[in-house]
């Protein structure tokens, strides 16, 4: 049987949360959005600093909105932020997919941003928020597809961060080609009703290059990957900073341009 555990790859560095803090319902959930009404009650699965929880709780406002993750720290940034922005529909908690303290069928809705690709057990996580959805109901999930990015100028030194990064990531019991099995995993998970779909970030022009890469740069020599890669003998602490500088050299080429792919699944519960 599959683990229920994984090592969750990322760390929560603050190059990391610097980069899921930039995550919006706009740029990471808008084949979710036209599916909210005011009203709903909603659950967000691994919210991260909750800035995609606070976009949907103002969308399902007066609705309550539920938001959980397994790092404290993280939870108590994201209620700050929540505070900060006036929401007081919302409740954040620690708690773990596997073991959800909720009633079955306690939420209209039940969201997950690039959760499924960390877990060991995609179809346990599917299904355990099948059952708290209520029937009738929709469970979204979003996850990147590190097999379908595609950047230019071809810098050799991502192609070698690409390939860390999945071998690092499967090692962890997670699967980083999450996005292309979501419609796989969820009839897996039981569910019969499944639309899906793609979308993906690009990162073009001058400011986003500069994010993106500064961000990668960081991460891939700073975050808890880093220290996972060094620490499994994966590569050399060199070799990752010849990365960083890879990432440095794309986000300087003026024609530079990179996309992440996403899958994307809407399951009726």
């Amino acid at each position: 049987m599959p683990v229920s555990r994984a090592v969750y790859t990322h760390g929560h560095h603050e190059s990391v949360v610097r980069s899921h803090a930039w995550r919006t319902a706009a740029n990471s959930a808008a084949y979710l959005l036209p599916h909210l009404r005011p009203g709903m009650s909603l659950l967000d699965v691994g919210c991260g600093p909750g800035t995609i929880t606070a976009d949907l709780a103002e969308v399902v406002a007066p609705g309550q909105v539920t938001a959980f993750d397994t790092a404290e720290a993280v939870v108590t940034q994201a209620q700050d932020a929540a505070a900060a922005r006036g929401l007081t529909g919302v409740t954040f908690e620690v708690a773990d997919v596997y073991d959800l303290p909720y009633a079955d069928g306690s939420f209209d809705v039940v969201h997950a941003h690039q959760v499924l690709q960390h877990v060991a057990d995609p179809v346990g996580a599917l299904a355990a928020m099948r059952r708290v959805c209520e029937p009738g109901g929709l469970v979204a999930a979003r996850d990147s597809d590190y097999a379908g990015f595609a950047w230019y100028p071809q810098v050799p030194a991502l192609d070698d961060w690409l390939a860390l990064y999945r071998r690092v990531a499967r090692a962890n019991g997670g699967e980083p080609d999450a996005g292309r099995r979501l419609r796989s995993w969820a009839r897996s998970a039981g569910f019969t009703e499944i639309t899906a779909g793609a979308s993906v970030w690009c990162f073009a022009d001058p400011a986003d290059r500069q994010w993106w890469s500064g961000m990668w740069a960081d991460r891939i020599t700073t975050s808890a990957i880093a220290e996972q890669a060094v620490s499994y003998g994966y590569a050399t602490r060199g070799e990752l900073e010849r990365m960083r500088e890879g990432w440095r050299e794309w986000g300087a080429a003026e024609d530079g341009w990179f996309t992440v792919l996403h899958g994307e699944i809407l399951c009726r519960a």
